[in-house]
């Protein structure tokens, strides 16, 4: 077996199907992750309030509290942890509302466990690169706009508010590699982690949010620009 670069990071799997839970708990524990379960919404926010993870498992049906209200607790707390939801729901809408309250991936089950130990190491990639990018510029302004990555706080003129762990990661990147064009293909594959649920429209709505956030006039952006047939490109 190929070596886990992430071998000893801590994972909160929160499942209340508990055959799928204990499958999932040996499996990434054989990966060398160290597994924490918690059958439903209540034991997760206990377990979360006394100890530290690397990434989060979470169910959206649960008892006591649902995967959104859990999200929505998370982000507001700890705003760069991953959040990874499994669902038995298939619509659009549930997998929009899922990653408008902080996920940042989604699998529908049933799910292929090598498909999902992929996301893992995906998100545990990306956290990385986003702390280490973070930690060498925290703060960036440009305009009459200031964002802090590492709590996500913005100011926007007079305007204060707080981004996602999404829309934070779509900053960085468009900004680290500022005057370049980066296509959507290129932010599903280093922001998202590509799947069959995210498409490239999901690229464009963001971007129409970030607009909105930092763009005195949303329609004629002047820093977050579309390079059309090409993608998006960063510049202050």
């Amino acid at each position: 077996m190929e070596s886990n670069i992430y071998k000893g990071r801590k994972i909160l799997l929160v499942e209340d199907e508990e055959t799928l839970a204990v499958g999932l708990e040996f499996n990434f524990s054989d990966e060398g992750y160290l597994v924490d379960w918690a059958k439903d919404g209540k034991e997760a926010l206990e377990k979360l309030n006394t100890k530290d993870y690397d990434l989060i498992i979470l169910d959206v049906m649960l008892p006591y509290y649902s995967g959104y209200e859990i999200a929505r607790k998370v982000r507001d707390k700890l705003p760069q942890m991953p959040i990874l939801m499994l669902t038995a729901r298939t619509s659009a809408e549930d997998k929009i509302k899922g990653l408008e309250v902080g996920a940042d991936d989604y699998m529908t089950k049933p799910f292929h466990l090598e498909e999902l130990l992929l996301r893992v190491k995906g998100m545990l990639k990306r956290k990385d690169w986003y702390k280490s990018s973070s930690d060498v510029e925290p703060v960036f302004q440009f305009g009459k706009n200031k964002i802090n990555f590492d709590n996500l706080t913005c100011t926007s003129g007079a305007k204060k508010f707080v981004l996602t762990q999404r829309e934070a990661m779509v900053m960085k990147y468009l900004i680290d590699n500022k005057g370049k064009i980066v296509s959507r293909k290129e932010l599903l594959e280093n922001v998202w982690h590509t799947s069959p649920e995210i498409e490239t429209r999901t690229v464009d709505n963001f971007i129409v949010r970030l607009r909105k956030y930092f763009e005195h006039d949303p329609n004629n952006p002047k820093y977050i620009k579309s390079i059309r047939g090409a993608g998006y490109c960063f510049e202050d």
